[in-house]
């Protein structure tokens, strides 16, 4: 039986783009285990291919910008969770910055810029742009 045709409503994602963003899930939630299983090495390298299919995933979606946004925001998490990581493995993660800031408080950094990231979508662009996905 025959799909039915795309309306201008529906968003479709390409098979080869939606089957790298299954992989990056994968990579991910590897990345997660080895950081919860203490194994650095296999985390820190999951960092990469993890952190660069958010970005390309990004970049492919550069033109809709809630996907945009989302994605972005998406990369910027990944960033902090693996900073935050490494602090832990490296054992700097509760070493005093400044005042009673830790290098691990340096994950705001990222974490915030996505949430900044999300909400220029949804206050900012998104009520201006109502017939917009």
């Amino acid at each position: 039986m025959a799909e039915p045709a795309a309306s201008k409503q529906d968003y479709t994602i390409p098979l080869r783009y939606r089957k790298m963003e299954n992989l990056h899930i994968v990579f991910w939630l590897f990345k997660d285990v080895a950081w919860c299983l203490g194994f650095s090495i296999l985390g820190i390298t999951m960092i990469f291919p993890t952190l660069i299919i958010a970005i390309i995933i990004s970049w492919r979606t550069r033109n809709i910008v809630s996907e945009l946004c989302h994605n972005l925001a998406i990369a910027v998490w990944i960033s902090a969770n693996s900073y935050w990581m490494i602090s832990e493995f490296l054992a700097f993660d509760e070493k005093i910055l400044f005042s009673h800031y830790t290098y691990k408080d340096l994950a705001l950094i990222p974490f915030l810029t996505g949430i900044l990231i999300l909400a220029f979508y949804y206050l900012i662009w998104k009520p201006k742009h109502k017939e917009a996905y």
